[in-house]
């Protein structure tokens, strides 16, 4: 869990950094990072079982969905996150979905090398 905290947390704050149009606030933005990981965490099963069901030829997009819709919720839902413009959130969901893909798979590497090198 903490780790996809921590990938939604970094994902966020790269939209924000490389996209205009993106903002997040210091306040609400741990409050963002949690919708969005929850959302993400409940979307992304359900979008894929729909798509396998209905439209296989969709499956590839599924992550793109559901990082959208959950960056909808986020935005929606919080003061932690705002997004304007239509190019935004097309950008904001690549990057953010990009991010996340990557942190997913980087950041358990990166914790096992600290553990290992602690022991």
């Amino acid at each position: 869990m903490a780790i996809f905290l921590g990938s939604a947390a970094i994902g966020l704050l790269v939209a924000a950094w490389l996209v205009p149009g993106v903002s997040v606030s210091a306040w609400g933005f741990v409050t963002a990072v949690v919708i969005f990981a929850v959302a993400q965490a409940i979307l992304s099963p359900f979008f894929l079982k729909m798509a396998s069901r209905y439209a296989s030829a969709f499956l590839g997009g599924i992550g793109l969905a559901s990082t959208l819709v959950a960056l909808v919720l986020s935005a929606t839902l919080t003061h932690g996150l705002s997004i304007h413009g239509i190019g935004s959130w097309i950008a904001a969901t690549v990057v953010v979905w990009l991010v996340t893909a990557l942190a997913t798979v980087l950041l358990p590497a990166l914790l096992l090398k600290k553990k290992a090198a602690a022991a």
